[in-house]
């Protein structure tokens, strides 16, 4: 258990790297303060343009996907590597959604779960996921609606490729965090989409 104890730190330590942050830093903001109050990349996009959240979001991929590669290569076996990699991954969510320097707020952890499932996930289900996430998003224009199917693709993964492992519980509790942690960081998104007045993508940005 200790391996997996290490790389969820690891994850997390990794994870308070907030890419939203500094780039808000770059122009003179505290991103947490504008928009939604969020470190992440639509929030970014929303309050700075598409430039920031380009950098936001490719700093996010990276600070989970080069260490889930590095486990995965140089740290794991064939019948572990998985069930490490999806620690490390969530300890990357929850750094990036609790940054301790950044008083515990930071984003909501959908594009560090994209880059978790780039790193962990069946080939075949990343262009499939891409394809149904844009789909979405233009139909509905809520990146929220999107993002919150997006997030159930890691426990699909080990439903779908895993059902048959000896550890097959354990990595199912451990996708379904992505999902819990998720849908608990939209929680005010949600009660918005309830009442219908979620913020639309390409809506105004605030001045």
């Amino acid at each position: 258990m200790l391996k997996y104890i290490i790389c969820l730190i690891i994850g997390y330590f990794c994870g308070c790297i907030s890419s939203g942050y500094f780039v808000g830093k770059f122009y003179y903001m505290d991103i947490r303060t504008k928009g939604s109050g969020n470190a992440g990349t639509t929030n970014v996009l929303r309050t700075l343009g598409k430039l920031p959240a380009l950098i936001t979001f490719v700093g996010d991929i990276a600070k989970a996907v080069i260490p889930i590669l590095i486990i995965r290569n140089f740290f794991a076996t064939a019948d572990n590597w998985y069930l490490l990699c999806l620690y490390c991954g969530l300890g990357v969510v929850l750094g990036h959604n609790y940054p301790y320097y950044l008083k515990f707020k930071g984003g909501k952890g959908i594009a560090v779960t994209a880059a978790v499932i780039l790193s962990t996930a069946h080939p075949l289900f990343i262009p499939i996921g891409l394809a149904l996430f844009v789909a979405i998003v233009a139909v509905t224009r809520y990146v929220s609606v999107g993002s919150l199917f997006v997030v159930w693709y890691i426990p699909l993964n080990t439903l779908l490729l895993y059902r048959d492992n000896s550890q097959f519980i354990h990595m199912m509790v451990i996708s379904l965090l992505f999902t819990a942690l998720a849908y608990f960081q939209h929680r005010q998104n949600i009660v918005r989409l309830i009442h219908g007045n979620e913020n639309k993508l390409g809506a105004k940005k605030e001045a």
